[in-house]
Order: C-alpha cells, then structure tokens, then sequence
C-alpha cells in the first residue's frame, strides 16, 4: 500500500519543509509550460527570464531532496512558435543535473501501409491525440520531451518497459528472452475525453502511463519514495499506488487541482 502525501502548497517550500535531503527515490513531474496555457489559479504567462528563475529554483530543491542514484524525470512540451523552450528549460535544469537521457513522448503518430514493409498487419491509419492548429505556418506538435536527469549516472531496468522482438530470430541471438530495449520514443496516446466539463478542468494533465513507464525504467523497489513537486491532479500519484511504490509526496497549489488529487488518492483534503 502506498502511503500518500499531498500538500496544498507551492512546490520550493514544500520541499523544504517536508522532504529531507537526499531521501527521494524518483522524481517524476511536468511544471507549467509558461504558454498561456488556462490553469485554475496559475498565472501561466510569465516572462521568459521569470520563469527560467523559477524552474531553476525547483531544480535546486530537487537536487537536495534527490538521492545519489535517484532519477529526474522532467515532462515539458512547448508552443509552436517558440520550438527552443522545451531546451531552455533543459539547458537551465543542466546547471545542477546530468542529463542521462532524452525520451520523445509520442502523444499522436500517422503512418501509411507501405512504411511496413512487407508486413499487411496495418492498414494506413493515424493513431492518438493531439491538439489541432489553424495555423498555415506550423505542423501540429505531436509530440513532447522527457528529459531524464541525474546527479551519477543510474543503472535503468530497461527491460521492465521493453517490447517484444518482431523477429523472433533475435532470441538467443542478442538475448535468452523475447524482450529488447524500448529505445527513447514512446508512444504514449491520451484517453479519449468525451466530456467537456472534463477536458476543461486542467489544459495538460499526462496520461497516467507516463509516470508509470518512468518510474519502471528507473525500477521500482520496497520502500521507493517518489515525489511530483508539480503535482496537478495527482497523475503521477496514482501510477505510484498502480504500482505499489512505497511512498508519494506532492505538491499543488491550486486549491482545485490539490482536491482533485486528494480524491483521486481516496485522501481527505486539508
């Protein structure tokens, strides 16, 4: 059973009161993009400097709570008209990590018949979601990052979200078992929202899977304790208790989102 921790407060001084040095296992989360984007409370529209500042700010803090051999896995997308934030984000957060990783989260893909080969398992098709553009300038943005960051570079259990070999030929070849390494592209599609009230509530929550691919990867152990600084409506709380992690502690300061997450959780909101 998981034991669940969620505080209606801003991430950095949350961390600093309730979360010791160097006693988080993983650290998975996905702060506001800074796009305008129509959070509950959240002034989403800060200027670039001021919001590099604040990123680095928190990153500062997850250092100190982050062990060792811990895992900092950080979700940020960006707008279609300013493609480099996602890596000014990364480059600012790479003052105080190591950056061991980058995972491309695939949220919507198209493909056509042909691109299989000789393989008549698909049809040409389009598969996922993704949030449509008028413009005549930019191409839908189908995807986001997954930066994986560190303090010493981290053993992975990259089998835990391994696939299968397509040719069953490679067994025994490259291993003794039908698993392989993934790799850093990961399709991930949102579930389907049908209601509106639903879709309106938070702009960019991630799918629960997300959380949950990053927390296998890094390998899930007794007693893990992850933390989601950017806790939202409690993603990635709920993939802790999917899978048995030992401990959750986030943080949310919006009132709303905080009490969505505490429900989600079975938590009684302060």
């Amino acid at each position: 059973m998981t034991i669940m921790e969620i505080y209606n407060q801003d991430c950095i001084s949350g961390m600093v009161q309730h979360v010791r040095d160097k006693s988080v296992d993983v650290v998975v989360t996905s702060p506001p993009y800074n796009i305008g984007a129509r959070y509950s409370s959240y002034n989403d529209n800060l200027t670039l400097t001021e919001y590099l500042e604040f990123i680095e700010v928190a990153a500062i803090q997850v250092k100190r709570v982050l062990k060792n051999n811990g895992s900092f896995f950080l979700n940020v997308g960006s707008n279609l008209s300013d493609p480099f934030k996602a890596f000014n984000i990364a480059q600012i957060v790479a003052e105080h990590f190591a950056l061991q990783n980058i995972i491309l989260w695939v949220k919507s893909i198209s493909f056509e018949k042909e691109d299989f080969g000789k393989s008549n398992m698909m049809q040409a098709s389009s598969v996922g979601h993704f949030k449509p553009v008028s413009s005549d300038a930019y191409l839908a943005n189908c995807h986001e990052y997954i930066f994986h960051f560190v303090t010493d570079t981290v053993k992975l259990d990259k089998l835990a979200v391994g696939v299968p070999y397509q040719d069953k030929s490679n067994i025994g070849r490259y291993s003794d078992h039908d698993k392989r390494d993934r790799g850093n592209v990961w399709f991930i599609p949102y579930q389907t929202i049908l209601n509106k009230s639903e879709r309106s509530f938070h702009p960019s929550p991630f799918p629960v899977k997300l959380p949950e691919m990053c927390l296998r990867l890094h390998g899930v152990k007794p007693g893990m304790v992850v933390c989601d600084p950017f806790c939202g409506i409690g993603t990635t709380a709920i993939a802790c208790r999917n899978l048995g992690v030992g401990r959750f502690i986030g943080f949310e300061i919006d009132q709303k989102y905080y009490e969505a997450a505490t429900a989600a959780c079975n938590l009684t909101s302060e």
